[in-house]
């Protein structure tokens, strides 16, 4: 089909999500009830597949799918030949190394040696390399964690959100070795007709994230205090100045990252500004 693209996404857990999520929030519609393996959105040329992670970089290499959403640490386990379009900002995790909490660690050199139970056997093994250290890499499918306490291992290597499982299972974590977020990726040599259809999608993917790391500022301000306060909230461009019908004072409205707001906030106040309202902003095209 030509004049479709198709993208394999997670058929469920937080990353399944998060994508499905993005997806809504840029205008597309489509249906995925529980045990979909495909859907078709009804008003953008875009067909979803729904797939293990580990098996989405493969399916995207192959041409199966033409974009994917997959975390980076499957993207690199799997080390397929693919174009990464966009990190994506979210589900964001880390692969680190984990030892029992009665041991004492001296640093990386307590695993010399030893044997680590993983399921990123390449990730891991390519750190090891990387500092020299000696150790036997055990692969483990799931429920890496109970490796050390069956005494199959000394330490795991796994991925980590909270450390609360490690810290279940008698954990510590140790070492991270891999910082992973969401990607996009894309199969490479797309033609021309899909790769419009991939940047359309894109442009609306921009237009959401951009919207969701600013926010629109509204407050009310004496005339004398104009200059201090538009130096405090540039905006995109400048600050939209309106008068009030109170003689002597105007409306002040910006777009800036939230960050700057609060960094700025006591300066603002500081300078007279009052009322202020600051609001979500849904999209936001540059």
């Amino acid at each position: 089909m030509e004049n479709i693209i198709r993208i394999a996404v997670q058929k469920s857990g937080r990353l399944s999500e998060d994508s499905l999520r993005l997806i809504k929030e840029c205008g597309i519609k489509f249906y995925n009830g529980t045990g979909k393996l495909k859907s078709t959105s009804t008003n953008f040329p875009i067909e979803f597949l729904y797939l293990r992670d580990d098996d989405i970089p493969g399916y995207v290499a192959d041409g199966v799918a033409d974009l994917g959403i997959v975390g980076e640490n499957e993207l690199v386990e799997k080390d397929k030949s693919v174009d990464v379009l966009k990190k994506l900002g979210f589900s964001k995790c880390r692969l680190s190394l984990a030892i029992p909490k009665s041991q004492d660690y001296p640093g990386l050199s307590y695993f010399e040696g030893k044997n680590i139970a993983t399921s990123y056997t390449k990730i891991l093994g390519d750190y090891l390399k990387k500092n020299k250290i000696n150790a036997e890499i055990h692969e483990i499918s799931g429920s890496v964690e109970i490796a050390p306490s069956i005494g199959l291992a000394e330490g795991i290597c796994d991925i980590v959100s909270s450390g609360s499982t490690l810290m279940m299972n008698g954990l510590k974590e140790v070492e991270e070795i891999f910082k992973s977020e969401a990607v996009l990726i894309s199969h490479k040599g797309l033609n021309d007709e899909k790769m419009a259809i991939v940047e359309k999608l894109l442009f609306r993917i921009n237009a959401v994230q951009t919207g969701k790391s600013n926010k629109y500022v509204l407050l009310n301000a004496p005339n004398e205090s104009l200059d201090k306060i538009i130096s405090l909230i540039p905006g995109m461009r400048s600050p939209t100045i309106l008068p009030l019908a109170e003689e002597g004072w105007s409306s002040v409205h910006s777009v800036l990252s939230e960050d700057l707001f609060w960094e700025n906030i006591e300066e603002l106040r500081a300078a007279g500004a009052e009322g202020i309202l600051v609001v979500p902003i849904e999209k936001m095209v540059l």
